[in-house]
């Protein structure tokens, strides 16, 4: 479940009254909301609202650290209304209090910074497993722009078939497989896996002279010797699979393993390391 179901979060806002709180304020942008995870400051309104069921951002960590976090992103830039006068907050005020109310429920500052007279503060709320991230930046003139995302794996959704299988196998003589699933540290193949199987079963009956490797690649979690073990053992349940449940000649597969060898995509993130943890079917 995501945090922003499940957290019920009020901005600190220095002493000000909640009766001034803005929410569904007239003046905001048709169709945007606050997120969820929290209010607005007092006296302000939407300008412009972006919301993504998945996309990429940028956090800083430290002074020379970035980190790119991909999930469910929520955009929002607030203006102040007309009705606040002279009375604008300071850009430290505006990030002070996003930054306190992080904190309020357990997360944490990652790093906060100015920049050409604005203020902008990272920040990391973790709970039940889940992580969402926040940069608050806040201008000079009262503007202030927040950046969320959820974290989360993308859902796949582009699944290979047998034919773009193939297609791949003949033009660089190997492909990646994506949907075979095993639990964290385990070489038994979960139910869901049946289609990629049966894509694999049906490639090999497209092309009956072909024979393949079936490889299995892990991310750098864990030992290497570890990690070689659990891709050859994956490998294996897979070659098991496609001979037992799906009439393959076994003479057709050999299994083999390579644990974090071969990585497809960085290991420095969630979602890099989802794509290192696969199968590839290499032609012998």
């Amino acid at each position: 479940m995501k945090i922003s179901r499940v957290l019920t979060l009020f901005i600190l806002f220095c002493g000000l009254a909640a009766s001034a709180l803005a929410a569904g304020d007239p003046q905001d942008a048709e169709g945007s909301r606050d997120p969820a995870l929290f209010n607005r400051m007092p006296h302000y309104h939407i300008y412009a609202y972006e919301n993504k069921e998945f996309d990429r951002h940028e956090f800083e960590t430290s002074p020379s650290k970035t980190e790119s976090v991909e999930g469910s992103y929520n955009r929002v830039i607030y203006y102040p209304d007309d009705s606040i006068g002279g009375k604008l907050p300071s850009p430290v005020q505006i990030v002070r209090n996003y930054v306190n109310a992080v904190k309020a429920v357990g997360g944490k500052l990652l790093y906060e910074y100015e920049d050409g007279g604005s203020e902008i503060a990272d920040m990391k709320v973790a709970k039940d497993g889940a992580e969402t991230w926040v940069r608050v930046q806040a201008a000079a003139n009262g503007i202030y722009e927040v950046n969320i995302i959820e974290k989360q794996v993308m859902e796949q959704a582009v699944k290979a078939d047998a034919n773009s299988l193939l297609s791949g196998i003949r033009a660089s003589g190997k492909a990646a497989v994506y949907g075979i699933y095993f639990g964290t540290g385990s070489t038994v193949i979960k139910p869901g896996s049946e289609a990629a199987l049966r894509e694999i079963a049906k490639l090999l009956r497209l092309d009956p002279s072909l024979r393949l490797y079936v490889v299995g690649h892990t991310d750098n979690v864990g030992g290497y010797v570890a990690n070689w073990k659990l891709s050859s053992g994956r490998a294996a349940a897979v070659v098991k699979a496609l001979t037992g449940e799906y009439g393959i000649a076994p003479k057709r597969l050999k299994p083999a393993g390579v644990g974090p060898l071969c990585p497809a995509d960085t290991n420095l993130t969630d979602a890099g390391r989802a794509k290192n943890r696969r199968v590839e079917l290499v032609a012998m």
